[in-house]
């Protein structure tokens, strides 16, 4: 689909005031591609369009956050406070959280009562928890209701719902007392009382629970959505699975980064600025300058060995390397266990022992390989330096990269922090050390 020759036609018919050809040719769009389109089209004629599509809000919401607030100074404020009552709960308020002080002081009173008091309640709740996630969109029903009232009910919310395919009961204060599905409610008698099909054992997060933790849980119980309550247990709001998607790839991106050795998410790449891109990235390399130092020490005070047996120098990438590239794969395996909850602090004993075990077995291997080559390049004493030396720098690099990560969340610093340069230039400093004391051990000076 060529987007910039719609969003091209789309503002032609805007600028010749043919509005009713320009919302045709939107209409027929799914709202994400019509969302692609308008972002392509100017703030000042974007707002023309946008607000005679019916589906708006739908549509506004599939556009980058950066995009809303760019387009959000350029619509009249009426257009701006109908925009934002339309749109769900937890979106709306993403958005206004994300606009300044003089535009939610605009937006604000244009707003009906119920939403300006809805955007303040949730954007009260702090960035990072279930409660800054949540949506208050959602359906409830009395423990008390027969199923033919509940579905009557039913149909009154479900135009406001972000979900109605799971309905939450509650008593008078809000107390979260079941769950019931729809295919439930249409399954069952319509003279049967709610709380007789409710699920009781309900599966909920707190206000204040890590979105992270919630992502996680949602997953784990395959849940379409799931239920916030407070420290009282009342419910506050539910946050839905798509929501929960966001959160697990927006932190799997985060964690890409942190391997990487970038301080932190950059958001979408190609609309990095050059000094985002210099300021994520320069802390991690100017501090790995300082650790790769190391490697130097290790090499001056073998000044005289490595003079003395030029043929080390050969091998001497090959091996810190491959240090370096065993630790890189342990750390990763590690992180990403520690992220999805497969292995806890507990178990590092039990699998640095198994870990151990794998290293030495892939050392033994890589060392057979290059202590026929040093036999080539040098002699029967050279090889088997090679052989200890390979053995060691992945023992050593391998238990570095797992152990790491552990030391880390013990620590209370994201594991992921545990990056494949850092464990590199740990590793190679090590490897350094390593080979040339085993040379110095073997070799004549």
């Amino acid at each position: 689909m060529n987007y910039q020759a719609l969003a091209t036609a789309a503002s032609s018919a805007i600028v010749q005031q043919q509005f009713e050809q320009a919302v045709e040719q939107l209409q027929v769009l799914r709202p994400i591609d019509a969302a692609d389109v308008i972002a392509l089209i100017k703030p000042e004629f974007a707002w023309q369009l946008l607000e005679r599509l019916p589906n708006r809000a739908t549509v506004f919401s599939y556009l980058e956050t950066t995009v809303q607030v760019t387009m959000a100074h350029k619509f009249p404020r009426e257009s701006m406070a109908i925009l934002l009552g339309e749109m769900p709960a937890d979106e709306r308020t993403d958005l206004f959280k994300r606009l300044d002080q003089r535009q939610r002081d605009a937006l604000l009173p244009a707003l009906a009562h119920a939403k300006r008091e809805d955007i303040r309640r949730l954007a009260a709740y702090e960035e990072g928890t279930a409660g800054a996630l949540m949506t208050s969109d959602y359906a409830t029903l009395s423990a008390e209701m027969s199923v033919d009232e509940a579905l009557k009910a039913l149909r009154l919310e479900a135009p406001d719902a972000e979900t109605i395919y799971h309905t939450y009961v509650i008593d008078g204060a809000r107390k979260l007392l079941g769950v019931i599905s729809l295919r439930a409610l249409i399954l069952a008698a319509p003279e049967e009382r709610i709380d007789a099909i409710m699920l009781s054992n309900v599966i909920a997060s707190n206000v204040n629970d890590d979105q992270e933790d919630v992502a996680k849980m949602i997953a784990r119980y395959d849940l379409i959505a799931l239920p916030i309550i407070d420290d009282f247990g009342a419910l506050v709001g539910i946050v839905t699975h798509d929501d929960a998607m966001d959160v697990a790839s927006a932190e799997a991106t985060d964690d890409f980064h942190k391997a990487g050795g970038v301080s932190t998410s950059i958001g979408k790449l190609k609309d990095a600025s050059l000094r985002v891109l210099y300021r994520k990235r320069v802390f991690w390399l100017v501090f790995l300058i300082f650790g790769n130092l190391l490697s130097g020490f290790s090499i001056a005070n073998f000044e005289d060995i490595i003079a003395a047996n030029l043929v080390l120098v050969f091998f001497l990438p090959l091996l810190v390397d491959s240090g370096g590239n065993a630790g890189s794969q342990s750390a990763t395996l590690m992180v990403r266990a520690l992220a999805t909850g497969d292995v806890v602090m507990r178990d590092w004993f039990s699998l640095l022992g198994r870990e151990a075990i794998v290293a030495l077995m892939l050392g033994v291997t890589m060392a057979v390989a290059v202590s026929v080559i040093g036999y080539i390049r040098g002699d029967a004493v050279v090889s088997l330096v090679l052989a200890l030396s390979m053995v060691s720098v992945v023992l050593i690099g391998s238990v570095i990269g797992m152990s790491l990560p552990f030391v880390l969340n013990k620590l209370g610093f994201d594991p992921a922090t545990a990056s494949a340069p850092l464990i590199t230039s740990i590793s190679d400093a090590s490897g350094v050390l390593i080979y040339l004391f085993i040379a110095s051990q073997f070799l004549p000076v």
